[in-house]
């Protein structure tokens, strides 16, 4: 048996349009992350970009349960002394629920020149439109996983 390894022309990318409304973040994250590698395809393979383009509207709808408003929060360092900043969830969804959704899916790609690729291919929007009309996106209304 020989293994099959796709090349770019066995691949093609769909668009897909993915509502935040009413989701819940990580559960949403992870569909996401599947979708831009590929996994939901029979010719996923690791080291290669077999996925697809995702848009995502309504990021500052998303949902999160529990007490993660308040308790989960999100550290940076400008590593200048006394530079460390600390940032809870309820805070960021506030500010920037476009850099919440674009976070939490890159921790669950690849963290190499790979993941770099993925994460180009993910397009994140606070609200309701968005300027890839012209792609003509699908709604993806699959479950993925179980």
């Amino acid at each position: 048996m020989r293994t099959f390894i796709p090349r770019q022309k066995d691949i093609h990318r769909q668009w897909w349009l993915l509502d935040a409304e009413g989701q819940r973040l990580g559960r949403l994250a992870t569909s996401i992350a599947i979708l831009l590698r590929g996994k939901h395809r029979p010719i996923y393979t690791p080291h290669l970009d077999t996925g697809d383009f995702v848009v995502v509207v309504n990021a500052e709808k998303v949902v999160v349960t529990g007490r993660k408003l308040d308790q989960k929060s999100y550290f940076s360092h400008s590593t200048y002394p006394g530079g460390s900043r600390i940032v809870s969830l309820r805070q960021a969804l506030t500010r920037k629920p476009e850099w919440v959704m674009r976070r939490a899916i890159w921790g669950m790609l690849p963290h190499n020149r790979l993941g770099r690729r993925l994460i180009r291919k993910l397009k994140v929007y606070s609200g309701p439109t968005h300027p890839h009309q012209a792609q003509r996106p699908e709604v993806w209304s699959g479950h993925i996983g179980g």
